[in-house]
């Protein structure tokens, strides 16, 4: 059988079409659809949705104001806060920070400060009191304390502390080979004073029972008395 030219152009040879021949369609390989996971789906909406949510609750909380009571003027530990020591302002406010509503600002005055109010802050609940700083039965004592016997703690209203009497230089303080215990006295911290220009001297109010007030005194006009912190919960 004779074999014409067109043919033997369209059969390939070993199955590959020749150099220039034409190649026949080729079928597009097959793609399978992406199993979609409603599951995934509604998840990432819920935390897209929650995100969101949350975005929304720290913007109203940044625009959250509340009005509080704040200090105006200086108020020394033991004076009667009046109205004129008091003001009010509009703060976005922290939960940790306790200060005085601006609604309570009449239940404040007319008591005394606990601690030292400065101008410019908030007034908490704590720096205030009812009770009077010099108790029933009290003394209030003045000590006047050299640089180096101030505690590098801090002396704050209420620090429990005791007054020890250390005897002059080359006084006797035994008896026998035996060294005597100092005597003490219990006191409580109402004011501790900034240190005086040039000597440093820091002058401490301090109240005690009655009886203690005149044998304290002494000391302290002698020189002979140091104050020691107790620690917190003592005596």
């Amino acid at each position: 059988m004779k074999v014409s030219k067109t043919q033997q152009r369209a059969v390939p040879v070993g199955g590959i079409p020749a150099p220039g021949q034409p190649s026949g369609p080729v079928a597009p390989p097959r793609v399978s659809a992406r199993r979609r996971r409603p599951g995934l789906i509604a998840l990432s909406l819920a935390l897209i949705a929650a995100g969101g949510a949350g975005v929304v609750v720290l913007v109203l909380q940044a625009g959250h104001r509340t009005q509080v009571v704040t200090v105006t003027r200086d108020v020394q530990v033991g004076d009667v806060v009046t109205e004129a020591d008091l003001g009010r302002a509009s703060v976005a406010l922290d939960p940790a920070v306790k200060a005085v509503s601006a609604d309570d600002l009449d239940s404040v005055v007319g008591k005394r400060a606990a601690v030292e109010l400065r101008p410019g802050s908030l007034l908490a609940p704590s720096q205030v009191t009812s009770r009077q700083l010099i108790r029933p039965n009290e003394q209030l004592v003045p000590v006047g304390l050299k640089p180096e016997q101030v505690p590098a703690t801090a002396l704050a209203p209420g620090q429990k502390v005791r007054l020890v009497h250390v005897p002059a230089q080359g006084e006797d303080t035994t008896t026998g080979a035996r060294e005597q215990t100092p005597e003490s006295v219990a006191a409580r911290v109402v004011k501790a004073g900034a240190a005086a220009p040039g000597t440093g001297v820091v002058v401490v109010d301090v109240a005690t029972a009655a009886s203690d007030g005149p044998r304290v005194a002494s000391w302290v006009s002698s020189g002979n008395v140091r104050l020691v912190l107790d620690a917190p919960g003592g005596s």
